[in-house]
């Protein structure tokens, strides 16, 4: 449930998970009161239906104001990594996100945001690179900078070529016979180097490894040569350059070369990157996390991947709710109140639905070291007067107005979590019995270790 939220919307996987967990409990009280399943499945879609129907009229709308929906942007942003490691640097991390996603230019294809984790610094020290920086180093005796760089991108063998024959043995008489041998081998090399050279390129990076001596023809024709590029990194750099991976060179005029304006090696640390500027997807970017430890690098990438995806979403699907338990509690109020004006038992699941929907807000309350029963009586109070932008302000510990608090969250994401909650637990109310195999009968182990 939570892998199936991460993958639509990237974040919210600790409230659907909570909310479906909530409706179940509500479901075995349910049931233990004699109330069928299908009745309680009954109230709990009418009662969905209702909360979506709050949730979207309830909806604000910024896309077509920049200003207004760039703080919006902020705001999730902020929101998002609250919860997270970055929740004390949130303010630095919500700007790159803001600015690396706004540099789709509404695509949201995430593909062309590279993120590198390199060890050293402070988090506050990362940084977002206009470009796409490349984890490799240039061959030995290779040009360091390349203008206007035309670029081949590889998947091929470019170690010593052997003569593969698989089952049998090649035996010489003599050790001339096995220079001969090594001769074939690097002039059928050359000849691979030159079908390359051909394509009239400065610069070839490859999948796999370059050995000495195609790496020295590559140096005398001036030719920058790149190594051991790991796949992610050669597909995202085949995308983001406009160029093809290519494994045959028979052919020149059917391969798409890559291009950009710059190529040139850069120092971040103690560590030197390959810095590509001006290529041909423009919005290519790259963030440099810095941090103390491996783990902390780990998490950073990890709250930073869930702000990127929430803001894709919101810059595509632009309404915007407000958060701290507010558009729970505004959903919950929704539902009571057809809960109120609809008969039979179906009435009961609905009020059991408003109630799950008010854990949320309680638990917020509770993990922040609050009198919860308190607070959200108190919010619960202030949505029946109509201040339906009322929410929970865990600075204070008291009630406040989510507007003017900038605590807001992406309507896709809370739609979201309420379906998918729903959905799943409503499947798993449908379980009549469990078939369980029997556990593998254990017999003594005699064998000495």
């Amino acid at each position: 449930m939570s892998k199936a939220q991460d993958d639509e919307v990237g974040d919210g996987t600790t409230s659907v998970t909570v909310l479906a967990a909530e409706l179940l409990r509500e479901a075995e009280i349910l049931i233990a009161r004699k109330i069928h399943p299908q009745t309680i499945i009954s109230g709990w879609r009418a009662a969905t239906k209702a909360a979506r129907e709050a949730l979207g009229e309830a909806a604000v709308d910024h896309g077509a104001d920049e200003v207004r929906f760039n703080e919006d942007l902020m705001n999730i942003a902020r929101t998002t990594l609250s919860s997270k490691l970055l929740t004390h640097h949130k303010d630095h991390f919500a700007n790159l996100a803001v600015q690396a996603v706004l540099r789709l230019k509404g695509s949201g294809n995430l593909e062309a945001i590279h993120v590198i984790k390199k060890l050293g610094g402070s988090l506050v020290d990362s940084y977002l690179d206009e470009g796409f920086l490349l984890d490799k180093k240039i061959g030995v005796g290779q040009p360091k900078r390349i203008e206007n760089a035309k670029i081949l991108i590889a998947n091929t063998s470019m170690d010593t070529d052997k003569i593969k024959i698989f089952g049998s043995r090649v035996r010489v008489d003599s050790t001339a016979k096995v220079a001969e041998i090594e001769l074939a081998e690097r002039e059928k090399m050359k000849e691979k180097v030159e079908r390359i050279l051909k394509h009239g390129i400065n610069c070839f990076i490859n999948r796999q490894l370059i050995y000495n001596y195609p790496e020295q023809l590559f140096a005398n024709a001036g030719v920058m040569a790149i190594e051991h590029a790991d796949f992610a990194g050669v597909e995202r750099l085949a995308l983001v350059t406009g160029g093809e991976i290519a494994s045959t060179f028979d052919h020149p005029e059917l391969v798409k070369l890559g291009h950009c304006k710059l190529i040139e090696e850069v120092i971040i640390g103690e560590d030197k990157l390959l810095h590509f500027s001006g290529v041909a997807m423009g919005e290519a970017c790259t963030i440099v996390l810095r941090g103390a430890t491996q783990q902390i690098l780990d998490e950073a990438e990890r709250s930073l991947h869930d702000a990127l995806c929430v803001l894709s979403q919101t810059v595509k699907e632009t309404k915007t709710v407000f958060g701290g338990g507010c558009s729970e509690m505004l959903m919950a109020h929704a539902v009571t109140e057809l809960a109120t004006r609809t008969p039979g038992k179906e009435s009961v699941a609905m009020e059991s639905f408003a109630k799950a929907l008010r854990m949320l807000p309680t638990f917020i309350a509770d993990n922040a070291g609050y009198d919860s029963a308190d607070l959200i009586s108190q919010l619960r109070a202030a949505h029946s007067e109509g201040k339906k932008s009322f929410g929970l302000d865990m600075k204070n510990g008291t009630v406040g107005d989510m507007e003017a608090l900038g605590i807001t969250e992406s309507f896709l994401v809370k739609r979201q979590v309420l379906l998918s909650a729903a959905e799943a637990a409503e499947m798993i109310l449908r379980v009549d019995n469990i078939l369980k195999a029997a556990p593998r009968k254990r017999v003594p182990d005699y064998y000495p270790c």
